[in-house]
Parts: C-alpha cells; structure tokens; sequence
C-alpha cells in the first residue's frame, strides 16, 4: 500500500486529546497534525521524535496533515496510523498473499456479528468454513526485538475475543491476527500486565479453538507491505 501523499518529515512537539499532535516542520512551521490512533502510543509519543507526516489538500478535512509514522534513532520505523493495516491487508489477503488464510473466494470487510460488533474481514468459499478474521494493529515494544499488545486496557478488545470463540462454537473458522505495525520486532506476546484481563480471553479463545495469527510490515516512508510471519508467544 503506497502512501496516496508523499510524506514529510517533521518533529513532534506533543500528542494531545488522543487524535491531535503538534508538530514542527522542517521549515520551522508549527501545524496541528491529526493522529489516527486511540491507543496509548506508549513509547511512541514523546517530545522530539522524528515523524512522518502525510499532507492533504481536501477541503473536507480540517487539519491539513495526517500522522502516519515515527523513525526511530535505530532507522526503523512504528506506523501509528491504525487503519493502514487494514487497507493494506485487504488487498493481500485479496491477492492470496497471507499465508493461511489463501484461497477463499471472497474477502468482505467490516461485515456485522456478534453483539452490536463488525468483523475486520469475513473470508468465504465453496465446500470450506467462514473464516472471522478479526485485525489488531500491535505498536508496542518495551524489549528489543519483541511487540506486544494491547498498550492499554481494551474491553473492546476482550469482547472481541470472546465473540470470535462463539463463530467456532458454530462451526466457523475465527483468527485473530496480529500485525506488528513495527520493523525491529522478531516476536510477538500479549502485554499481560497492562491488561490481564484481555489476555485471560486470549487464553480462553484459544481454548475454544480461535487461532492466532502474527505478520510484521515493510514499512518506509513511502508505504507499507505485508512482511513476515512472527511467533506468537503466549
């Protein structure tokens, strides 16, 4: 998935109200980017970090630059836009390109289930169980090589989890997949001590027969790619 807008480089100056970032351009100019990520962005938010930015031009849109990633000092980069995993991820999974979830004939987004919930991606195919594939974006690493999830506590999450058990229990197939959202991660866990209680229901949801799936990004400045598969270690 390429960026649709060549990005910028810049400074964050602070991240603030969960979507907004102020952030110094190379010029020197301050301008309010928006930060398309709910999460804690623990690590990720600190004064000083090169960013990337992708300007707009869109009359629609208020703020004018979208925060899509941060370059660390190593000269990896985080994305921390939490809806490019799934664009990019449709179309490889349209493309037959995430291993284990090949074949199916149909890729449908955001289709309802559960209670009040949507699917990331139902797969479907003649003479094979649906396949509820439900997406985390994962950007959290505090040991080297290694990402976690979640950053924070997120019911939302757990009762994803728990949803996904109940399309097993009726016969379907449910995969909770992963993608690391970083280039320095070689593995993959569950941040325990943040949430207990999300990695009770992963705990559980393996048990009822949800599989859990783990791939990192290709990601530059330019776009991001589906990379490899991680192990998942919990």
């Amino acid at each position: 998935m390429q960026f649709q807008t060549p990005l910028i480089p810049a400074t964050l100056i602070r991240r603030y109200k969960r979507f907004l970032a102020d952030c110094r351009l190379q010029d020197g100019r301050e301008v309010t980017a928006h930060c398309a990520n709910p999460g804690s962005m623990m690590g990720l938010a600190d004064p000083g970090l090169r960013i990337w930015l992708e300007p707009n031009d869109d009359p629609k849109k208020k703020l004018k630059f979208g925060w899509r990633l941060v370059e660390h000092t190593s000269g990896h980069f985080t994305g921390v836009d939490t809806g490019v995993p799934n664009r990019m991820l449709r179309a490889a999974l349209e493309a037959g390109q995430v291993a284990g979830l090949e074949g199916y004939e149909s890729v449908r987004p955001e289709v309802k289930y559960g209670t009040g919930s949507r699917i990331d991606f139902l797969l479907t195919g003649a003479g094979r169980p649906d396949a509820y594939v439900e997406v985390k974006s994962v950007t959290l690493s505090r040991q080297p090589g290694l990402a976690e999830f979640p950053d924070s506590v997120t019911t939302r999450g757990a009762k994803h989890l728990g949803e996904l058990a109940e399309m097993v229990a009726q016969g379907h197939r449910a995969v909770m997949l992963y993608l690391v959202q970083r280039t320095d991660c070689e593995g993959f866990d569950l941040a325990a001590d943040l949430d207990p209680t999300y990695a009770a229901a992963f705990a559980a949801a393996r048990q009822a027969g949800v599989e859990a799936l783990c791939f990192d990004c290709g990601i530059t400045p330019e776009g991001v790619t589906l990379g490899r598969a991680l192990p998942v270690l919990a």
